[in-house]
């Protein structure tokens, strides 16, 4: 019989600091999907894209965004190898090709924010608005420097599109229902990949001094921020039920499969950190930041914050 998941298995769900270790739980997940996968693409993809945030690849400094970092890509990716694993258990096959392009496209949904070395200025934030199109220009001549197959760029781009939040996903024509299909996984294990993080609300900061790095975003400060992102998840919601077609739910199955348990623990860590944003936002601004301790996130910021304020 299967063993529910320890608190502490629980909270490394969405602690992924680690590259070797989420790859390792990667590959032991696709191997449940397709034992005969082939993983040299997702692999070298993979390695590529942490050497690009950690400033080993060739022609480009480390990434420096300190909301988009490794370990929010590191969550998303793990999130989205999860999801397509419950996806396929729910009765929806997925062929290896398919797996192949949600781990790049969540790999490098936000690999935009990349500055080529000896052109860096500010931390790359300011391509808030262009990263997706920066990230897909990379892909395209990614794949061709690697000589990945070809066929690959054009699913990859409508993907990674998906996950930007400018872009309304009903309204993007997508050549078949299959790739619809990927883009909506894929966006989804970026949203609830994210706000799922034991830290998310703390994140905030950081995600508010990206923000004012782009001047994008009508926030006046980090509280302004803090009460907002209520409404914002009411829009996500919706966005996950309708233009993701719920898709997020499937992410029992894997639970289910893994664990013996039917839960969702992405959403039940989502819906924790918003009940205790709403707790938060109840108190007065100067109690704000006193109840965001986790990560010692808060305090290294200080400075940071201070600036902005």
């Amino acid at each position: 019989m299967k063993n529910a998941p320890s608190f502490s298995e629980v909270n490394s769900f969405f602690s992924n600091t680690d590259p070797k270790i989420v790859w390792a739980k990667a590959v032991d997940i696709i191997k449940l999907i397709s034992p005969a996968y082939d993983f040299t693409l997702a692999q070298t993809s993979f390695d590529d894209v942490v050497r690009m945030f950690r400033g080993k690849y060739d022609g480009y400094c480390p990434i420096k965004t300190p909301y988009h970092n490794l370990h929010h890509t590191m969550d998303v990716f793990l999130c989205a190898v999860r999801l397509m694993h419950g996806v396929h258990l729910s009765g929806t096959k997925l062929a290896d090709k398919e797996l192949t392009l949600i781990m790049m496209a969540a790999l490098m949904h936000d690999i935009g924010y990349a500055q080529r070395s000896g052109e860096e200025t500010g931390t790359g934030a300011q391509y808030t608005l262009t990263h997706v199109g920066r990230g897909i220009k990379f892909m395209k001549g990614y794949v061709f420097k690697q000589d990945f197959p070809p066929d690959l760029t054009g699913p990859l781009e409508f993907i990674i599109r998906c996950t930007d939040p400018a872009e309304n996903i009903p309204d993007i024509n997508f050549p078949d229902e299959r790739t619809l299909l990927l883009g909506q996984l894929v966006c989804s294990a970026d949203l609830t990949g994210q706000m799922a993080d034991r830290t998310y609300l703390e994140k905030l900061l950081f995600l508010y001094l990206e923000f004012e790095e782009a001047h994008f975003g009508n926030y006046q400060s980090i509280h302004d921020m803090l009460s907002k992102t209520q409404a914002f998840y009411e829009k996500i919601q919706s966005k996950l039920e309708v233009d993701l077609g719920g898709i997020y739910t499937k992410l029992n199955f894997h639970f289910i499969d893994r664990y013996g348990v039917d839960k969702n623990y992405y959403l039940e860590s989502i819906e924790k950190n918003i009940t205790y944003l709403t707790k938060i936002t109840k108190q007065s601004e100067e109690m704000h930041l006193a109840m965001l301790k986790r990560g010692g996130i808060v305090e290294n910021s200080e400075t940071l914050l201070t600036k902005h304020n």
